[in-house]
């Protein structure tokens, strides 16, 4: 049997397990007369686990370590003495001649490989069947061990809870554990970098041309200076003098004005812009966004304006954070009880001078802290730069000018066919760890913004 029938095997197994045990525990009472500790379904998921878990570990052990098993077990054959030494050509003979056992190819390169075909087909019969015999043995032991627990006074329900307590603990770990893998190979590659390029002429450095390193003095042409002033002047400035100002009156105008059924209807409306993929937003900022901002330019007699500008990609940035804002102010402002608001309109105060005085300063925790979560999420955008922006690294003040970002210039130094231990390849890790420690501290501030300024009502 395939893995798959062996997997549905285990789980129609532990079906049946759950099943029988569930009828059986039901019986307790009228056989014994006492109450049972456990629910009857808590016996079931108990024998059940037992029956399938053991088997289910020992398959996926086996899918990964079975094709090696195989493997050696063709070598062992008679034909394969006629394999070249180990390499390119001797795996791509054992490559056919396990598509054509496993039915997915209908002709070889190589002769050889017609040859092994059928030792091929024999190994994995061989291992198949031993793969049946081990899941039907661990299945039946572990069923019958656990069924042989199942009585009144055993207490399957704290035994279930420990699964799953474990498997929500496990379930927490993994994005731990990816977190933790995410920095260790970032801070791994990132200091064979600076083994090479010194820390000073990285962070320094204001002449960035990755294509024309000098051997001698790597660090001479990966300043990166020019990328971190892109990057703030497009995610940071341009985006948010968008973001800040449409997301902050949007969010007032629903939470203070708006009636409930355009509320109803405009907040969804509005949140839509989160869902768009960041692509369509890249199509939309090179397609559509970045023509027009040139042409407004030589309307105004800016004839040198780029068509990769930074204002294009910082509207189009500005746009898709919208909702970041927008929710973040929403739900501040929600917040403020309705207490002060109207105290304030009872004082003679108008709609306006309330919102400004009183419900603002009340929701300007929540609003600070959206605002710099959207600014983290604007500066690690990568679609929209890389579709609408510049590739040049220039340090200008200039929204009509080309300019790049840390996260274009990672996607150029990735792409290619340069060595991946090259000070250029490894430039790209040290722009990662970068915008890792600063998307890391706008968030750490965020959170102590609110933490620090948060007003209690009562």
């Amino acid at each position: 049997m395939n893995g798959v029938v062996l997997l549905i095997l285990t789980v129609g197994l532990g079906i049946i397990a759950w099943a029988s045990t569930r009828m059986h525990a039901l019986g307790f009472r009228r056989r014994s007369g006492t109450r049972a500790s456990s629910l009857p379904h808590h016996y079931g998921w108990y024998v059940a686990l037992w029956t399938a878990v053991p088997p289910l570990i020992f398959l996926a052990i086996w899918a990964a370590t079975s094709p090696a098993l195989v493997t050696d077990m063709v070598l062992q054959a008679p034909a394969a003495v006629q394999l070249p030494p180990p390499g390119f050509e001797r795996a791509a003979i054992l490559s056919e001649a396990r598509a054509l056992a496993a039915g997915q190819a209908h002709g070889a390169f190589h002769a050889l490989s017609r040859t092994l075909a059928p030792a091929y087909d024999a190994a994995q019969t061989r291992i198949d069947w031993i793969a049946t015999a081990i899941v039907l043995l661990l299945a039946l032991a572990g069923g019958a061990y656990a069924y042989l627990h199942v009585r009144p006074e055993f207490s399957a329900r704290t035994r279930i809870e420990r699964v799953v307590l474990g498997l929500l603990l496990g379930a927490s770990l993994i994005a731990i554990l990816t977190t933790a893998g995410i920095v260790a190979s970032l801070l791994y590659e990132a200091g064979r970098f600076f083994s090479v390029v010194p820390v000073t002429d990285f962070l320094f450095g204001t002449h960035w041309s990755p294509q024309s390193i000098d051997p001698r003095n790597p660090g001479a042409s990966l300043g990166a200076v020019p990328l971190f002033w892109g990057t703030f002047f497009i995610g940071a400035v341009i985006a948010m003098a968008v973001a800040i100002p449409f997301g902050l009156m949007s969010a007032i105008y629903l939470t203070q004005y708006a009636a409930p059924r355009a509320r109803r209807i405009m907040k969804p409306v509005l949140e839509v812009l989160a869902g768009i993929p960041t692509v369509v937003y890249g199509y939309f900022a090179a397609l559509t966004v970045a023509p027009a901002v040139r042409q407004f330019a030589v309307a105004i007699g800016i004839e040198w304006a780029s068509s990769e500008s930074a204002l294009a990609a910082g509207l189009v940035m500005g746009v898709m954070i919208i909702p970041f804002v927008s929710s973040m102010a929403d739900d501040s402002l929600a917040a403020v009880p309705s207490s002060m608001r109207d105290g304030s309109l009872a004082m003679g105060a108008t709609p306006s001078e309330t919102i400004t005085r009183v419900m603002l300063p009340a929701a300007l925790p929540g609003v600070v802290g959206g605002v710099l979560l959207a600014v983290s999420r604007a500066i690690g955008e990568t679609m929209i730069v890389v579709m609408a922006a510049s590739g040049v690294a220039t340090l200008t003040a200039n929204p009509f000018a080309s300019t790049t970002t840390v996260t274009r210039q990672i996607v150029d130094l990735l792409t290619g066919e340069a060595e991946f231990d090259s000070p250029k390849t490894l430039a790209a890790f040290a722009l990662g760890l970068t915008l890792f420690l600063i998307t890391l501290l706008l968030n750490i501030v965020a959170l102590n913004v609110v933490k620090r300024y948060r007003e209690t009502y009562e």
